[in-house]
């Protein structure tokens, strides 16, 4: 099966010099890299609260299916990593707005620690 790789300048590029990719298409399914809430082109980690970063997240994730042909309706399963399970109301609640009516098979597990001071990161599994 190959491996195709998927970017777009409207979502975060990966960390400098680190060795992922946004998203890898193969055969009919898209798996994106985690997301944080980070705005694209910014020179810093994410802002604001969870539900912001949360909300940024979902831009992000959004705009890296948009890149491979595929959207948030397209989404089969999704990993959201948490610094306190105590936000999960919050992030829900942004999270239920993009998820549509019929959302993925989702986890939602609390991390000692996210990269940049983040306070939630959403991974992805989509069909194309």
């Amino acid at each position: 099966m190959d491996k195709l790789v998927i970017t777009t300048d409207r979502a975060p590029a990966p960390f400098q010099g680190a060795p992922y990719n946004q998203a890898i298409r193969a055969g009919d399914f898209l798996f994106v890299a985690g997301q944080l809430g980070t705005k694209p082109g910014s020179s810093g980690g994410p802002e604001g609260n969870i539900a912001e970063q949360t909300e940024q997240a979902m831009r992000n994730l959004s705009a890296v299916l948009d890149a491979a042909g595929s959207s948030l309706a397209n989404l089969v399963k999704t990993t959201v990593f948490l610094q306190d399970f105590d936000d999960f109301p919050a992030m829900n609640e942004v999270y239920a707005r993009h998820a549509g009516d019929r959302p993925p098979a989702r986890s939602t597990i609390q991390v000692s620690r996210l990269p940049e001071g983040a306070l939630v990161e959403i991974e992805a599994i989509a069909h194309t």
